[in-house]
């Protein structure tokens, strides 16, 4: 007897191989549309489906999760952050939270280091005088960024990001520093080169550079405040391609507009895609839409994730790639 399939609602539109992939493994309703679903949309699935597949864009918190049909038995999240699902909530309702972990480590890693260079060398800048036509020749002082090599790089989460980072920073000749939870084993240290900081003031206050590669947590909301921004040197330039939450938006925006930070390559923002106005005046700030992992191959392979996530729970076994609460 043919095993039944599970009910599955996806709520994006997903690269065509992974959805076909998708319709040849499960019950799946698929979003063609690819509209992002309204709240009471995100209930109505979560009673008709036995698993979930949401994205970052898809917030469900615990009130939601209490109006989930018992059948609910997986929220399959198609991402590596789960800060936009309420874990605690979930668990104790006995539904599984998983995620795709790894899969985007290496792309993220790239934008980082392309924010980077884009902030540093002023590359958006020039690329606008080139479009507009406007370019009257090459002269001494024009465009005059800053050199990379010999820099210092503070990393703040030294996790799988975090650490891809490092790596490449080295290859720029950055010297690399990092504030983490929890120290790296002196074996990870010494192979990244980086110098472990106990305090995030005293790391932001000597760093020419900082790239945030930490999660969405209570402990990291408004991680760099106003009161820290204060600590950095005026030339400094801030990276962030993990959640936006983690600055506190207006007080970097006041401080960029003041000169007291040199520059912000941004791809996360602390109120999702409703970006703050001034932050798109300033000619020292990259602005992206979120496209830390959006490479080809990411994609499709955090679809294989979800689908072997579900697939495992299909075969009566806890999700490789579940999250708990005190993961997040």
């Amino acid at each position: 007897m043919a095993k039944t399939r599970l009910k599955v609602v996806v709520t994006r539109a997903l690269p065509e191989q992974v959805e076909t992939r998708m319709k040849e493994l499960f019950d799946v309703e698929l979003n063609i549309g690819d509209g992002k679903m309204d709240r009471d949309a995100l209930i109505a699935a979560m009673q008709r489906a036995e698993v979930l597949v949401p994205c970052v864009t898809d917030r469900i918190d615990a009130e939601m999760i209490g109006q989930a049909g018992e059948r609910l038995k997986l929220i399959a999240n198609y991402g590596a952050g789960v800060d936009h699902i309420d874990v605690v909530a979930a668990k104790a309702r006995g539904i599984y939270v998983s995620n795709t972990p790894d899969v985007m480590t290496e792309d993220t890693a790239d934008m980082v280091m392309a924010l980077m260079l884009a902030v540093t060398r002023r590359i958006p800048e020039g690329q606008a005088v080139m479009q507009a036509g406007t370019w009257q020749g090459w002269a001494p002082t024009a465009f005059l960024g800053q050199r990379l090599n010999g820099k210092r790089l503070g990393i703040l989460g030294m996790g799988r990001v975090g650490q891809a980072v490092a790596r490449r920073a080295r290859a720029f000749g950055l010297s690399v520093h990092y504030h983490n939870r929890h120290r790296l084993h002196e074996e990870i240290e010494e192979g990244l080169g980086a110098t472990w900081w106990d305090s995030l003031d005293q790391m932001l206050s000597r760093v020419d550079i900082l790239s945030i590669n930490c999660p969405h947590t209570p402990a990291t909301y408004h991680q760099i405040n106003a009161r820290r921004l204060k600590l950095m040197k005026p030339t400094s330039v801030i990276v962030n391609t993990s959640r936006g939450e983690v600055i506190d938006e207006n007080a970097l925006t006041r401080g960029l507009r003041a000169g007291e930070i040199g520059g912000a390559g941004l791809d996360v923002f602390e109120h999702g895609h409703q970006v703050n106005p001034r932050l798109r005046e300033l000619p020292n700030v990259v602005l992206l839409p979120h496209m830390g992992s959006a490479t080809v191959e990411a994609r499709i392979e955090m679809g294989e994730r979800v689908m072997l996530n579900i697939c495992t729970l299909s075969d009566g076994l806890p999700p490789p790639d579940m999250v708990l609460p005190e993961m997040v």
